[in-house]
């Protein structure tokens, strides 16, 4: 009797590994430890190896780089496509083309996304890999639609939101969903934004799986002795969405009220410049601190010295950030906006405010500097919460369970 085929497939990600995405490697790494075996391509280039951990060194020395193959890899994928998938390569051409729309800037895009899924192919091919699965639902997903019309490779999604879900036409989301053999949700909100853009024939596509951290590895600083100023800290990229401006103003309304506090941006982005120049028009060069993107060895140290985590952001998934100072039982202020509050229950395991209420964050803020127990009581529960809904190894058993029912393959 022939026992059942191992479960075999590769990960796309746009970047990997990343600052940002840390928890793609934790989920490759956990997934491999359920026996998956499990190869990843990136369309770009990792971070340079000396702002790397060492597990994210290793990890890049084994994954595939689309870009970094250049011209010559380009033309040898052609060529590979012309002698080995011809017909594939007139198919995957001409749906690129289609997606295009018209429109020159986004059908010459298409192509550019249509070699990358030549590239893909060889690579899938020269591995005996047939199903591919990428995180967000972003460009990365759209090289890997027009590769399943150049090779027999299906692909299936992680969809974390919410770009996606405010720019519908242009990621192509409805397109992928039909395309996906599945695709798994990081959340409610983002399985009910998949179900608004699709037939109810397609919902049993879905599956729920949340992100997760390894609470051992974000364990608890003890008890942190009363200390002023109190130090407030945010993880995040420094772009529009997460609202920095918003903390920095609720920041500065608190210095203005007489309360000592310090506020530690750890990130980096585009809005970088002009919130330092918020800053300095401000008067808050004392008080908010620039310290750029950090890797996961180095953005501990941060978590241990804050008394408060706070995102002020517009737009997210669910942030892993806050899970892992949820894990560290910092007690944290969010938005409550997409699928933050199926993490935290406002007044229990955190707080919830409006986004872009400068006033109900400066006043949530304000709550918790004057409350050593109220700070203590929403760290404690909130490491409960992790460990209850969102342990890494639940999620990785999860998600590895969804990978061998869908693809019918030995666990």
């Amino acid at each position: 009797m022939t026992s059942p085929e191992r479960c075999r497939i590769a990960y796309l990600v746009s970047k990997y590994p990343d600052f940002s995405h840390t928890f793609i490697l934790r989920e490759v790494l956990s997934l491999r430890n359920h026996g998956m075996d499990i190869e990843v391509a990136s369309i770009n280039e990792a971070p340079p190896p000396e702002k790397l951990t060492q597990v994210e060194r290793d990890e890049a020395l084994r994954t595939f780089y689309v870009k970094r193959r250049g011209v010559a890899g380009a033309l040898g994928a052609a060529m590979w496509a012309l002698l080995h998938r011809p017909a594939g390569l007139v198919r995957g051409l001409g749906y690129a083309l289609r997606l295009g729309r018209g429109d020159i800037r986004r059908s010459l895009l298409c192509v550019f996304y249509f070699v990358e899924a030549l590239i893909l192919a060889k690579w899938l091919s020269e591995r005996a890999i047939s199903h591919l699965h990428v995180h967000f639902a972003t460009p990365a997903a759209t090289v890997a639609m027009i590769l399943t019309h150049v090779s027999p490779v299906e692909m299936s999604m992680t969809v974390h939101g919410p770009d996606e879900f405010y720019d519908v036409s242009n990621y192509y989301l409805s397109e992928k969903i039909r395309t996906s053999k599945f695709v798994v949700c990081i959340s409610f909100f983002a399985q009910s934004q998949l179900m608004k853009l699709s037939p109810g024939s397609e919902w049993n596509k879905f599956d729920v799986v949340r992100l997760g951290v390894d609470s051992s590895q974000f364990a608890p600083r003890g008890r942190k002795a009363a200390e002023e100023p109190i130090q407030v800290l945010c993880v995040g990229r420094l772009v529009s969405a997460k609202g920095q401006r918003i903390l920095i103003e609720a920041v500065d309304r608190l210095k203005r009220g007489g309360h000592r506090l310090e506020l530690q941006l750890v990130g980096d982005g585009v809005d970088r410049s002009d919130l330092e120049r918020l800053v300095v028009v401000r008067g808050l060069t004392d008080v908010v601190r620039f310290v750029g993107a950090v890797n996961q060895d180095e953005i501990r140290t941060y978590y241990q010295r804050a008394d408060i985590f706070a995102l002020a952001s517009f737009a997210e998934g669910i942030p892993v950030v806050l899970m892992e100072a949820m894990a560290m039982e910092i007690p944290c202020v969010a938005t409550r906006i997409t699928g933050i509050p199926e993490l935290i229950e406002d007044g229990v395991s955190g707080l919830l405010v409006s986004p872009s209420d400068v006033e109900g964050m400066a006043a949530a803020m304000l709550r918790l500097m004057e409350s050593a127990e109220l700070r203590e009581s929403l760290g404690k529960a909130g490491r409960q919460r992790v460990q209850q809904d969102y342990e890494l190894a639940v999620s990785a058993d999860r998600l590895a369970e969804v990978f061998h029912r869908r693809l019918g393959k030995a666990k």
